[in-house]
């Protein structure tokens, strides 16, 4: 485990009285902040700021969400009405909120979230001369214990590749043409999207969402939207591409409709109606394929993005390179593979030196 430096906390759950105040984390559900946010006037403003000018996805608007209002809740109780009187919140309030939250035992993590995101709310207002000032400054998120993105070996990764097609191979056939037919169209599908997660490394969201038109199956380069809608390039290596144009051979037989389409969205990966695989439905596969290749399936979706970027960095690739292939903003945010590198050599060394 590593415990990162970041900034440490500034308030201790010892130094302000919480307990006659609404929890921290009791938001009552997306149901209470969704209509309540939706009827205070500033609190709208900064969520079309974040929809219409950050291009923030659907997810990121609603997590900021979710903590603005809990912070409504705890500050002005489960009753109150908007508009909430947001210029009258000043430091102390804004610390009782953030100890309440430590005090539940929330992780580090998701305190700094909520300080993250009220610090982005009143910036905006700030900014905007909506509050004289921004109560969140100068508060500092705890200290987090980072631990290391667990990942598989090479010789893992090839046995949990292998699986799809093993399964189609070894397993009894449907007795219909258009359940067969459908039946190998979800283990090439399959196949593929694996493949796809270990040679891009990219995150199931972004494979989720990718378009036919992304891919260029001649360049073996695949263009990737990222977080904040940004895209970049990645490529497709030769086991990726060579399961993809099967698996879109097969979809293009049992929906002739999708191949033919020119206008409109095309997704690369669809389910057995048609439609675009969702994120959840590639976790879910992710997890029954690790099961039934003998791995841990409880590993995160990420599982493949963390063995690519950490087979990388152990193949000698640069980490400002890994850096632009997993799409991350900050290069310290890969760092943590280095860390994972050192630690294989590490245990490599412990194993093998007659004097470790």
């Amino acid at each position: 485990m590593i415990v990162e430096p970041i900034d440490s906390v500034a308030v201790s759950p010892e130094d302000t009285p919480v307990e006659k105040v609404p929890s921290a984390g009791s938001a009552g559900g997306m149901v209470w902040g969704a209509r309540r946010l939706a009827e205070d006037s500033l609190a709208g403003q900064f969520l079309a700021y974040l929809e219409h000018e950050r291009n923030a996805s659907a997810h990121t608007v609603a997590g900021y969400m979710m903590d603005m209002a809990q912070f409504a809740r705890f500050t002005w109780g489960g009753d109150a009405l908007p508009p909430f009187a947001w210029g009258e919140v000043d430091r102390f309030a804004a610390r009782r909120f953030l100890v309440s939250s430590q005090k539940e035992g929330a992780a580090a993590t998701t305190t700094s979230r909520k300080l993250s995101s009220l610090r982005a709310f009143y910036k905006f207002l700030e900014r905007e001369g909506l509050v004289p000032s921004n109560p969140f400054n100068g508060l500092k998120a705890p200290k987090r214990a980072r631990n290391l993105p667990q990942f598989l070996s090479v010789d893992e990764v090839t046995r949990l590749l292998a699986m799809p097609a093993k399964g189609w191979d070894e397993g009894e056939r449907p007795r219909g043409a258009r359940e067969r037919q459908m039946a190998e169209y979800i283990a090439r599908r399959d196949e593929a999207i694996l493949e796809t997660l270990y040679s891009t490394g990219g995150r199931v969201s972004e494979v989720a969402g990718l378009q036919e038109s992304s891919a260029d199956m001649l360049s073996g380069v695949v263009v990737v939207r990222g977080k904040g809608k940004k895209e970049r390039l990645c490529a497709l290596g030769r086991p990726a591409l060579k399961s993809l144009r099967r698996a879109l051979e097969i979809r293009n037989t049992i929906w002739p409709e999708i191949g033919a389409r020119t206008r409109g969205e095309k997704p690369l990966f669809v389910n057995a109606r048609g439609g675009r695989l969702t994120s959840r439905s590639i976790e879910r596969l992710l997890k029954q394929y690790l099961q039934s290749a003998g791995l841990n399936h409880e590993l995160s979706p990420h599982a493949l993005r963390h063995s690519f970027a950490t087979h990388m960095l152990e193949a000698g690739a640069d980490l400002r390179s890994v850096q632009e292939l997993l799409g991350h903003a900050s290069l310290s945010t890969t760092q943590i593979y280095t860390h994972v590198t050192v630690e294989t050599m590490k245990k490599a060394y412990r194993n093998a030196h007659p004097r470790a």
